[in-house]
């Protein structure tokens, strides 16, 4: 391309006013960064960057593209999202499912530190106090709605109200079952959640997270197997197909 034909590249005054306009806009969708009024975070103040909620949030429906059936119309975002997103713990062993993204695996030093698997599965975050989610949760009627409710409650530690909620939903079954095993998995009970997992009809986030469980119940040639099949089937562009390779590299290298 010749000199006169090179596009001109944007000022700073037109990047920065394209960065505020987009931030504007993902404020009116309540998706906009959660930072504490009038306090700047510097570059490199802490171990990791804070995690944008948009980009948290497309990653956080993606699970429902693998399921026939599920409505491909926009899920809402729940009450307090951007609060929810800056307030969970650095993750280990994730399962795909609504809510969940694959930015909550900040690090994967404890992954690579080696030693017994099992042993990263436990999340010790605490309850998170939600008394805006929890109250916006409890007018939810759309199916759709209910699925994310009951996921962002899971997300806060309030996994009583989650498994009730997921008890009303009556359709999308396959996507609700998956939900229901990623409920336990996450609030400690590893093998009823790995039982619920192997007992659902393949799909691609079942896959995923059968190899997932098999990873860190110490099954590294199930968790090859599973994980193979789930990163073939998730698109290269997917931050869960990048977390799937992960950990089908370490099951290889630690099986």
């Amino acid at each position: 391309m010749s000199a006169a034909n090179r596009p001109t590249p944007a000022s700073v005054t037109e990047l920065f006013t394209q960065y505020l306009n987009s931030q504007v806009s993902a404020r009116e969708q309540g998706l906009a960064l959660d930072l504490p009024e009038g306090e700047v975070v510097p570059y490199e103040a802490a171990p990791v960057q804070p995690v944008d909620p948009r980009q948290a949030w497309d990653d956080a429906v993606a699970v429902t593209k693998h399921f026939d059936g599920v409505d491909a119309k926009p899920w809402t975002v729940p009450h307090e999202w951007p609060a929810l997103v800056t307030a969970q713990e650095p993750a280990v062993a994730l399962a795909f499912c609504v809510g969940n993204f694959p930015q909550m695996v900040r690090t994967v030093q404890p992954l690579l530190a080696g030693g017994d698997p099992a042993a990263l599965r436990v999340n010790t975050g605490r309850t998170a106090a939600a008394e805006g989610l929890t109250a916006w949760a409890a007018t939810v009627r759309e199916p759709a709605q209910v699925v994310i409710a009951a996921a962002a409650l899971r997300l806060a530690r309030h996994f009583d109200e989650a498994e009730k909620l997921l008890k009303k939903v009556t359709v999308w079954q396959p996507l609700v079952a998956n939900e229901r095993a990623a409920l336990e998995w996450h609030r400690g009970r590893f093998d009823e959640a790995a039982a619920l997992w192997r007992a659902q009809a393949p799909s691609t986030p079942v896959l995923f997270n059968r190899g997932m469980a098999a990873r860190f119940l110490g099954d590294a040639a199930g968790a090859r197997t599973y994980l193979e099949s789930a990163v073939k089937l998730l698109p290269d562009t997917s931050a869960w197909h990048h977390l799937g390779r992960l950990y089908l590299a370490l099951a290889g290298a630690r099986g």
